[in-house]
């Protein structure tokens, strides 16, 4: 097979760093040889490739924008072209990746404690851990307004209570970022 040589009608290519050229096109290496190749027998069988996760991780692109906690602080445009190229792939490739760097891993970044920063970072970036995000309901689609899903604060733990549906990620994740309702006083709240 040739290699992919990316079409770039408005130049933008002599907008990118060095370091932006040699992201993107390490991940177009690796789609070019790991992914192009193996994609079509991975559909039929219908896996994904634990490989992949490793491979993604070990490259150093699970969270790209993300900055400590053993996370990689590439730029947003980084982070971008590492998503065309893996879309390039694969959809579901890139949406695997995404959801991990996105949807699992920023708001543990943003939102979570230092305790939890430094305890699930690092397994997500290597990608030793596969994180999944739970918004989308069966009534609500993913309206958080009208979601139904509750959380009841027992101490210790959360009660979680509702229903999730299309959750990427959802079927090989050690770690579920999940959408609900918290009860506070005698109200619900988005918590």
């Amino acid at each position: 097979m040739e290699p992919y040589e990316g079409l770039d009608f408005y130049d933008i290519e002599s907008l990118l760093s060095e370091e932006e050229i040699m992201i993107r096109d390490m991940v177009r290496d690796w789609v070019d040889e790991e992914v192009l190749p193996n994609i079509e027998k991975a559909c039929e069988d219908g896996v994904f490739p634990d490989e992949w996760r490793v491979a993604l991780g070990e490259m150093g692109v699970l969270g790209a924008p993300l900055k400590g906690y053993d996370c990689p602080g590439l730029s947003y445009v980084a982070y971008g072209l590492i998503c065309q190229e893996l879309e390039r792939g694969d959809s579901g490739l890139r949406s695997f990746a995404s959801v991990q760097g996105s949807l699992a891993m920023y708001p543990i970044w943003d939102f979570g404690t230092e305790e939890q920063k430094n305890y699930y970072l690092p397994k997500l970036t290597s990608g030793e851990w596969i994180g999944c995000f739970g918004l989308t309901e069966p009534d609500y689609g993913s309206n958080p307004g009208d979601m139904i899903t509750k959380a009841e604060d027992k101490g210790d733990h959360y009660l979680l209570n509702g229903a999730k549906m299309w959750i990427t990620n959802g079927t090989i994740a050690q770690v579920a970022i999940v959408w609900a309702k918290l009860r506070w006083s005698n109200s619900w709240f988005h918590r």
